[in-house]
């Protein structure tokens, strides 16, 4: 537990500021949203878009946010090793463009379940299933499995050695625990917007939440 709290600190502070950054300005969006009439119109032609092009927008969207500018930084910060750059540009843009739709699904899901209201019950309630179902039982132990498979050198015998012990008791608790602190605060942002504004919104969280998983990496 200690290794685990001390390697996902780690993460935690080298992306504090970008974290409190894309938070607070995740907070800006919905408050403009609620309280300036005059940047409805900039939503309204978001979410016409999204309206016009449904799990695409969602997939080519999440495939910038999540793939494309994450992989940039990488690669100019030097993170990303010799040998694997047109590899790791395919995996982060191909991988994000697939969990763009799948989230999209979901949310679309929550909205069906638990209807589209915005008060607090029904943003609580889609924050508790997003996050302590979706989440533990699905997003954080794929997330941990295909990064340790791109870090693994994208090796099937390298992640065929990765179902042991430490996979559950240390690399998905590890992400898990990034998940938390990071989508709790986010998924209570993004459920209090409107179902075409969600994805959107959930682009810029994920676009810092992506970085903080590669820094929780095996190095």
């Amino acid at each position: 537990m200690k290794a685990l709290w001390n390697n996902s600190l780690v993460g935690l502070k080298a992306n504090l500021i970008p974290g409190i950054i894309l938070q607070t300005i995740g907070l800006s969006v919905v408050l403009i949203y609620y309280f300036a009439d005059s940047a409805r119109g900039v939503f309204i032609a978001i979410a016409d878009l999204k309206l016009a092009y449904g799990y695409l927008f969602s997939a080519v969207a999440t495939g910038i946010f999540g793939g494309l500018i994450p992989f940039a930084y990488l690669y100019r910060a030097r993170k990303v090793p010799p040998g694997r750059v047109r590899s790791w540009l395919i995996f982060f843009v191909l991988y994000w463009m697939w969990r763009g739709v799948e989230v999209d699904a979901f949310y679309r899901l929550q909205d069906w379940m638990f209807g589209s209201a915005l008060d607090w019950k029904t943003v609580l309630t889609k924050v508790t299933v997003d996050q302590f179902l979706y989440c533990p039982f699905w997003s954080a132990p794929v997330t941990a499995i295909i990064f340790g498979w791109k870090d693994g050198g994208f090796s099937w015998n390298a992640l065929r050695k990765q179902f042991n012990r430490r996979l559950f008791t240390y690399e998905i608790p590890g992400v898990l625990l990034a998940v938390w602190l990071v989508w709790i605060p986010a998924a209570s942002i993004i459920y209090s917007l409107p179902l075409l504004l969600q994805i959107p919104l959930f682009n810029l969280v994920l676009c810092f939440f992506v970085l903080l998983i590669s820094v929780l990496g095996k190095e």
